[in-house]
């Protein structure tokens, strides 16, 4: 059988408590489990039994050089079921002065954020695969700047994403 889906993901933070702080007023995570140096959060939207894990390194840890001087991960990518959702999202990053670009890549509306340490990350909603246009689909080749008071216009503010569609390529 196939791989399904991404279960959670373990981050090495510099600060736990910092970072549990900022993955629950962001994303909107709760702490499942902690002990000491560690945590484990859940969305609150999730039937995962945690989808971030979270390891203390402490203070004197580096900037991670991913992309830039070595490899590494780039994002991690949380889906949202509704536009409304990805517009309360894009506010609240931006209140945290942690949104760092908004994109639209036809099929896909994303945010991206830096957490604490500057790890990156994105909030994404799906456009519903019986929305998908032939002028959808050939949107992909190219990226514009999110508009998301156009795309509720266009889709609709409570429309329930592609959650779980897969997306012809």
């Amino acid at each position: 059988m196939p791989v399904q889906r991404l279960n959670h993901a373990v981050l090495f933070v510099r600060d736990v408590e910092r970072s549990v702080a900022f993955y629950r007023e962001a994303l909107g995570f709760r702490m499942v489990m902690g002990m000491p140096r560690a945590a484990f959060l859940q969305a609150s939207g999730s039937s995962n039994d945690h989808d971030l894990g979270l390891f203390e390194i402490g203070a004197q840890a580096g900037p991670s050089g991913a992309g830039r001087s070595t490899v590494g991960l780039y994002h991690l990518a949380w889906e949202v079921d509704t536009l409304a959702e990805l517009e309360r999202i894009a506010l609240k990053l931006g209140e945290l002065d942690a949104l760092v670009g908004a994109s639209d890549h036809s099929t896909t509306k994303a945010l991206y954020a830096k957490d604490p340490d500057g790890l990156e990350f994105e909030v994404s909603w799906l456009v519903p695969a019986d929305l998908l246009t032939e002028e959808v689909l050939s949107g992909r080749s190219g990226i514009k700047p999110l508009d998301i008071a156009k795309e509720k216009e266009r889709y609709g503010a409570e429309t329930r994403g592609g959650l779980g569609v897969s997306i012809p390529v």
